[in-house]
């Protein structure tokens, strides 16, 4: 089948082993010194590893390839074990420590129903966009204000980004995003600096590119963690 999946550049690849890291599935091994996509059934195709790249080595790509198989991965997890040098003190022999399976964290009223978050990522497509209330917000907001889950992020669809580090512009991504699903609402959460008004100009911007007449609202949090300005609904 063809789908998007990753691509990595070993030319620019420096084996720092960050996209091993987040690779939740474990598709990326280091080979010869390159990180390299192992095998294609392990990698799901939504770039988790791009961002942690200093290189930016790492992009996607349109091929055939095997289907994620999110079952392989799972029994690829409960079969690996960890094995790790334990020096005792008085010469004992090292051991094999075996890991156990991770285990299934509940999910509650706080925690995210989509993947990927970040604006750059997220599908335009994506199922979970329709009849969602969509929450549009700077990325360093959840950390800053004590009850971003509570008070913004539940029972909405969040997107997150940072014009600063970011490069390029989101308002034709989430134009695309409003235009082609039932969003019922878009809050924009930004911080109290200059350079979250482009996250606030660009949800804006797109809101109005999109032709649709939806409920909005701007929040803006300073820097000490409170709600500077609350909005009401356009």
């Amino acid at each position: 089948m063809t789908r998007q999946i990753i691509h990595i550049d070993q030319e620019l690849c420096i084996a720092c082993g960050l996209c091993i890291n987040a690779c939740q599935e474990g598709a990326i091994a280091l080979v010869d010194g390159k990180a390299t996509l192992i095998r294609d059934d392990y990698c799901d195709g939504l770039g988790n590893c791009l961002p942690v790249c200093p290189a930016g080595a790492i992009s996607f790509e349109e091929r055939e390839a095997a289907p994620f198989d999110p079952e392989a991965v799972k029994a690829r997890d409960e079969k690996k074990t960890l094995t790790t040098l334990q020096p005792k003190p008085s010469g004992e022999k090292v051991t094999l420590m075996q890991q156990a399976p991770a285990k299934q964290v509940p999910t509650s009223g706080s925690e995210r129903r989509q993947w990927p978050i970040q604006i750059k990522l997220t599908p335009v497509d994506a199922a979970f966009f329709e009849g969602a209330h969509l929450l549009v917000a700077a990325d360093c907001s959840a950390f800053t204000y004590e009850n971003f889950h509570r008070d913004f992020a539940r029972n909405r669809v969040v997107l997150i980004g940072c014009p600063k580090l970011d490069s390029g512009d989101y308002t034709q991504k989430l134009t695309e995003i409003i235009k082609q699903n039932d969003i019922k609402s878009l809050q924009i959460v930004r911080m109290e600096v200059p350079c979250c008004g482009g996250l606030e100009r660009a949800a804006v911007q797109a809101l109005k590119e999109s032709g649709k007449f939806i409920p909005w609202q701007i929040v803006t949090i300073t820097s000490d963690g409170k709600v500077l300005e609350n909005g009401s609904f356009g």
